[in-house]
């Protein structure tokens, strides 16, 4: 049986079976490419941007720009002269946001692979009330053959249903722990920059472009814009 006599065969239920089917080849296709632990959280980054404070070099528009991780960490750092615990409580609002991003579309994946095999067992239960009702309508028993057919057929939807599901709650889980890996290094990244600022000794310097701003020019503590001092 080849797949077109198999949808042909497994009827009307195999449709939405085929959906969920392309919905979670997608899905897998675009969480694999937009989970990657380089692309979130690059490894050393936290160790370069505490380098970075430590000169009074940090630009946070290329900081945001960098990363997701980057854009956690300069929301901590425009915080920074309110506290050590305002930097936390920044820093984990940001990460809040990245993590949910993350998860997008885990949920429908989820779901694909707790409601397949039910569809697949309910066009099985619906194939097999009509094998038996050929079985009752009278001449059933003397065409074993044919009745053995159709209950073949009529489990060609769970097979498909298991089919889809079974992929499909592989990768979610998959994807639940990379994303919980990636969350523990932008923990421990964060953490490395916090604790860096809680001991950092002197002003705290930040540079950010803004528009009509001239590069080189810097963001204070305070907010305020520090031109670039023109060398004599």
């Amino acid at each position: 049986m080849d797949m077109m006599e198999a949808l042909i065969a497994g009827g009307w239920l195999m449709l939405p079976l085929l959906g969920c089917s392309l919905l979670a080849t997608v899905i897998i296709i675009e969480r694999l490419w937009t989970l990657r632990a380089s692309r979130i959280a690059p490894l050393g980054l936290g160790q370069e941007v505490c380098s970075l404070v430590a000169r009074g070099q940090v630009n946070l528009y290329w900081l945001e720009s960098h990363s997701p991780l980057g854009g956690v960490l300069a929301a901590g750092l425009r915080n920074a002269r309110l506290g050590h615990e305002q930097v936390r409580s920044r820093l984990q609002e940001a990460a809040t946001a990245v993590i949910h991003d993350m998860e997008r579309f885990l949920s429908p994946l989820g779901t694909i692979a707790a409601i397949t095999p039910l569809i697949g067992l309910l066009g099985t239960v619906v194939g097999m009330i009509e094998v038996f009702s050929v079985i009752v309508a009278g001449d059933g028993a003397s065409r074993t053959a044919d009745l053995a057919g159709g209950i073949s057929r009529a489990l060609v939807t769970t097979a498909a249903g298991l089919t889809v599901a079974i992929p499909a709650l592989m990768f979610h889980r998959y994807f639940q722990r990379r994303v919980e890996d990636i969350t523990v290094r932008m923990e421990e990244q964060a953490g490395q920059v916090v604790e860096f600022l809680a001991h950092y000794p002197g002003e705290l310097t930040l540079a950010e472009r803004h528009e009509g701003e001239r590069d080189g020019d810097r963001l204070e503590a305070d907010g305020r814009i520090a031109p670039r001092v023109k060398p004599s």
